[in-house]
C-alpha cells in the first residue's frame, strides 16, 4: 500500500470516530454481564400492555420510525419492553453518536469529585499550560471556562455544517485534535450564545489526560463502566489515543440504558455513588433556555437536553435526554420513574425527531398509574 493510500485509510478510520453507521465491534457480540436487568411486565409496573403491543407491532411493520433498531422501556428499575427491529440483535454494539456526550459529562462530574478538575469555572486554557503558540488567542478565548464547554457556549467558530466544517476537518486528522480546537477563532464572548460544539466536548478527553493521566475511554473504564458492569464497549479515538468524547462510543442497548437509570437514581448504582448526586442534578438543570415562543419549554444542561414535561402527566417535571445523530436517544422521565432508549439509523429531517414523538404520543400515554 503506498503512502497516499495509507494516509487515506487512516483519515477514513478517524472520520468514523464521529460519523459511524450502525456497527458492531470486531466480533459483534457482548459477553453476558455479571449484572442482569430485573425483568417485569408492563402491567405489573403500571403500563398499558395493549397500547405498547400495538406500538411495537407498528414499529415492526415499519409504519412509525424507519430504520429503528432498538426500543427499551425501563420503569421502577425493571426492564419491561426490549424490542429489536430490522435484524438488529440485543448483543450488538450500536453507535451512540452524540449520546456519547452525556457519558462524557458524567466523567467530568467524577473528575471534579476526585479533585482532578477544580470546578466548572476553571479556565479551559489552564488545562494546557505546556501548549505554546495557540492561534487566535484573545481575551475571550482566555476566559473560556469548563462550564462553557458543558453548556455549548464556548464562543468559538466550531460547527458541523458542510463537508469542510471544522468538525469534519477534525475527524479527518490522525492527531492534534486538542491543538486544532484551541486554535479556532472566537466569534464572541464565551458563556453567552448557544452554538452546538462537539469540538469542545472532544477536548474534554485531552483535559482528562492532562489532569488524570487518562483519556476519556480509559477514565470511563475505571470509574464509570466498571461500576455499571459495562464489560464490552468500543470508544473510538485517534492514533494518539485521544478519545472521541463527542460521538465515538458504541454500547449495547441495555448498557446504554444503564446511564439513564444511573441518572434517574441520582448517580447511585447498587450500594455505590458512581456520579455525585449534586453533579447529576446540576447536569439536568436547564442552564440554557432554548424555548421557542409558542412551543413547549426546552433547553440544555451539562451535555444533556431538557425537554417539556409529560403533557398528560402531572406536568411539573422535565424530561431529560441524551441525544445523538441518526436517532439515538436516552430519555429520562422522573415523573414516571422511567427510562426509554431508542437506537436506530434514521436520516436527517423529520425522521430524526420520530423517537421524541414516540415517547410523548405513544409511550407516555400508556402510563396508567
Amino acid at each position: 500500500m503506498n503512502h497516499r493510500r495509507s494516509r487515506y485509510f487512516l483519515a477514513v478510520f478517524v472520520l468514523l470516530a464521529g460519523l459511524d453507521a450502525p456497527s458492531a465491534n470486531r466480533d459483534g457480540r457482548q459477553q453476558p454481564s455479571s449484572w442482569q436487568w430485573p425483568v417485569s411486565t408492563p402491567e405489573e409496573q403500571g403500563l398499558d400492555s395493549k397500547l405498547l403491543s400495538e406500538l411495537t407491532g407498528q414499529l415492526r411493520q415499519g409504519q412509525l420510525c424507519p430504520r429503528l433498531h432498538a426500543l427499551l422501556i425501563v420503569r421502577h428499575g425493571r426492564l419491561l419492553v426490549e424490542e429489536y427491529f430490522n435484524n438488529w440483535q440485543a448483543d450488538r454494539l450500536h453507535t451512540l453518536q452524540s449520546v456519547s456526550k452525556s457519558f462524557t459529562s458524567a466523567l467530568v462530574g467524577i473528575a471534579i469529585s476526585q479533585g482532578e478538575f477544580k470546578n466548572v469555572d476553571e479556565k479551559v486554557l489552564s488545562f494546557f499550560p505546556d501548549m505554546k503558540d495557540i492561534a487566535n488567542l484573545d481575551a475571550d478565548k482566555a476566559f473560556m471556562r469548563l462550564e462553557d464547554i458543558l453548556t455549548m457556549r464556548t464562543g468559538t467558530d466550531y460547527h458541523e455544517s458542510g463537508a469542510d466544517s471544522p468538525h469534519e476537518r477534525l475527524n479527518r486528522l490522525p492527531s492534534g485534535w486538542d491543538k486544532f480546537y484551541l486554535d479556532r477563532p472566537m466569534l464572541g464572548p464565551p458563556g453567552t450564545a448557544f452554538r452546538y460544539d462537539s469540538g469542545g466536548v472532544i477536548l474534554l478527553s485531552s483535559m482528562l489526560k492532562n489532569r488524570a493521566g487518562m483519556h476519556a475511554a480509559e477514565y470511563a473504564e475505571r470509574f464509570l463502566f466498571k461500576p455499571l458492569g459495562i464489560e464490552t464497549k468500543l470508544w473510538r479515538g485517534n492514533k494518539e489515543g485521544h478519545t472521541h468524547a463527542g460521538g465515538g462510543l458504541y454500547l449495547t442497548a441495555r448498557d446504554t440504558a444503564k446511564l439513564g437509570l444511573l441518572y434517574l437514581q441520582d448517580g447511585r448504582w447498587g450500594e455505590g455513588q458512581v456520579v455525585p448526586q449534586a453533579w447529576v442534578r446540576e447536569s439536568l438543570r436547564m442552564h440554557v433556555d432554548l424555548t421557542v415562543e409558542g412551543q413547549p419549554p426546552s433547553g440544555y444542561g451539562y451535555l444533556w437536553w431538557v425537554f417539556a414535561p409529560d403533557p398528560r402527566g402531572n406536568g411539573r417535571e422535565y424530561v431529560y435526554a441524551a441525544r445523538g445523530r441518526f436517532g439515538q436517544f436516552i430519555f429520562i422521565v422522573p415523573e414516571h420513574d422511567m427510562v426509554v432508549v431508542v437506537l436506530g439509523y434514521t436520516y436527517r429531517g423529520p425522521d430524526s425527531n420520530k423517537p421524541t414523538e414516540l415517547l410523548y404520543d405513544r409511550i407516555l400515554p400508556a402510563v396508567r398509574h
